[in-house]
């Protein structure tokens, strides 16, 4: 039982090395939240400072620090490029993959496990992002985790029969019990504190509003005593708020009060123009998580139908996917930021509610429901012609952009990028409509196995050649032109700015050099960098470089006759500002 337990954890790891690591680094970073958090380890490695998080060498208050130390130590073994941005993901890819099978195969088998793990793999959005160089996947498996042991918890801590026959149970069943729940509340904790330490106190918020509801769900039964709940309090602080507490010991509170202002502006107001109606997540989650998201809806739409033949514990593990599901949902449906990756963490719950009808529908224990076949069709019929049209879209682009059909002068400058198309990449998008199709067909004829499981193994498949040769030709499209100029200007002594658009792209692409320290700035520790305006219009003392998109250049032309334009591309007009 061992071995094969051993021989699949193996496997699982080889497999995620296979499907996340090759080609980490093969296109660009995309601007902005990759780029972000790449330049605060670049930051980090340049100036040596590892406990100051800092953007542009001034103090960064919207994000704690440990997904960067990951990157910053990733970048001094590989150096700073985006393989060294990414392979954190990667690895918290392998991690949770292999946490999904142990937690599988203990709560129901083996083979479970594995479904779970093929579910996750094999779906767009969430295999996409152990690719990506974004907090999210880590932030994720530390809450998740939190969740697993807090379940195991309040599992054990509720009403239940204690075996005696358990073999690691001492006479003193009572003290054996309060152990146990110790252990479990103390690793709750801890992880929870680990995705404060990542993310924010989102991650109290998340795990509060839940443990919320479940105690609404259970009628206000008792779940944690008053010691529990401090100890659980105040092992979350001293991890997750640690650095907080430092920062407030050496003089830095003013980051802390920029932090908490910043997390509340995220839930008042739209950020950056990242704005989106209430359903926004819905949609995300139905399309971006397919097929996974379509064989979880029979347990979100009737979480007590087929699928209640189960264990107790069974139930109560479900029982607490579903509010992790729900709640986060809701909770970044309400919150006024609309950005993809903000209802991530519902990927967790959902692949496993997804798992678990698909394990009951290979079990035969669960209907085979129409409508998923009818969602399947149309889901991958959608995003296979969305994949198919690209080459295409880029084939006739002239006749599009004299057509007048994109109104977005930047869009439409973005367009005319000369990429190189092999005209196979359509392809993808016909294989992955045809593979499902004939998945569903199978599922038709009474071969359910082959044809559930092939779905998946259609879109694994999709979803990798996608990121392998559609990724790299869409970032041209959007950054590479921008990207490309700031990589020009690496080892040149110049300012870089851009205007009227946010980015971090020329920071990390064109290495910015530290500063000198400000002969006025507390302990030297902060940067004096030129203000934009100071740049535009005041004394330099070297040359001044701006990006901006094209659809300002005329205005800022205009407002600031210093400057020259040097050329434009892709939607982008760059300039330069002389030493007179």
């Amino acid at each position: 039982m061992k071995s094969s337990i051993l021989k699949y954890n193996f496997l699982i790891v080889l497999a995620a090395l296979l499907f996340f690591v090759p080609f980490l680094g093969s296109v660009h970073l995309f601007d902005w939240d990759e780029i972000n958090f790449a330049e605060c380890a670049r930051e980090m490695v340049v100036t040596g400072d590892y406990f100051s998080v800092k953007i542009n060498y001034q103090y960064f208050w919207e994000k704690p620090p440990l997904f960067i130390w990951m990157q910053a130590l990733s970048m001094n073994i590989f150096g700073v490029n985006e393989f060294a941005a990414r392979i954190p993901n990667a690895i918290a890819g392998c991690i949770s993959l292999l946490v999904f099978f142990n937690i599988g195969r203990k709560l129901i088998d083996e083979k479970f496990g594995l479904i779970w793990v093929l579910v996750y793999l094999g779906s767009f959005l969430p295999h996409f992002y152990f690719k990506s160089g974004i907090i999210d996947p880590w932030f994720n498996l530390f809450i998740f985790c939190g969740f697993y042991y807090f379940i195991l918890f309040s599992n054990y801590n509720l009403p239940v029969k204690i075996q005696k026959t358990e073999k690691t149970a001492p006479n003193n069943l009572d003290g054996y019990k309060n152990q146990k729940n110790t252990r479990l509340l103390l690793l709750s904790a801890v992880f929870i504190g680990l995705g404060v330490l990542t993310k924010g106190p989102v991650a109290i918020l998340i795990f509060s509003i839940c443990l919320l509801v479940f105690w609404v769900i259970k009628k206000f039964q008792a779940i944690l005593g008053l010691k529990q709940l401090i100890i659980f309090a105040l092992t979350v602080a001293s991890i997750g708020l640690l650095w907080f507490v430092i920062l407030a010991l050496t003089g830095n509170s003013v980051i802390i009060k920029e932090f908490i202002i910043y997390q509340i502006r995220l839930f008042n107001t739209e950020d950056s123009g990242h704005g989106g109606p209430f359903y926004y997540h819905w949609i995300i989650l139905l399309i971006g998580c397919f097929p996974l998201s379509v064989f979880a809806l029979p347990a979100l739409i009737n979480p007590k139908g087929e699928l209640n033949a189960d264990t107790p514990f069974q139930k109560h593990f479900k029982l607490w996917m579903l509010i992790l599901f729900w709640v986060v949902l809701i909770l970044f449906s309400i919150v006024k930021t609309k950005i993809v990756h903000y209802s991530s963490l519902c990927y967790f719950p959902l692949s496993f509610l997804a798992a678990y009808v698909l394990y009951k529908l290979l079990n035969e224990e669960q209907v085979w429901k129409k409508y998923m076949g009818i969602l399947l069709i149309i889901i991958s019929g959608i995003i296979g012609l969305v994949i198919s049209a690209l080459p295409f879209i880029d084939k006739y682009k002239q006749i599009i952009i004299d057509a007048n059909i994109i109104k977005d002068k930047f869009a439409v400058e973005n367009l005319k990028a000369n990429v190189t198309w092999t005209n196979f990449e359509w392809l993808i998008g016909i294989f992955l409509i045809v593979g499902i199709l004939a998945m569903i067909l199978l599922i038709n004829k009474n071969r359910r196995k082959q044809g559930l499981i092939g779905i998946f193994i259609i879109c694994l498949l999709s979803v990798n050649m996608a990121s392998l040769l559609i990724a790299p030709r869409i970032e041209k499209y959007t950054q590479s032109a921008a990207i490309e100029f700031y990589q020009y200007l690496q080892n040149k002594d110049c300012y870089i700015e851009t205007i009227g658009f946010k980015s971090y792209a020329h920071l990390f692409y064109s290495q910015k050099k530290q500063p000198p320290p400000s002969i006025n700035s507390k302990e030297n520790r902060m940067y004096q960098t030129p203000s934009k305006d100071s740049l535009l219009k005041g004394y330099i003392d070297k040359p001044a470089y701006f990006v901006c998109k094209i659809t300002m250049a005329e205005a800022i032309l205009k407002d600031y006759p210093t400057l020259n334009e040097i050329y434009r591309k892709n939607g982008f007009v760059f300039f330069v500002r002389e030493v007179k």
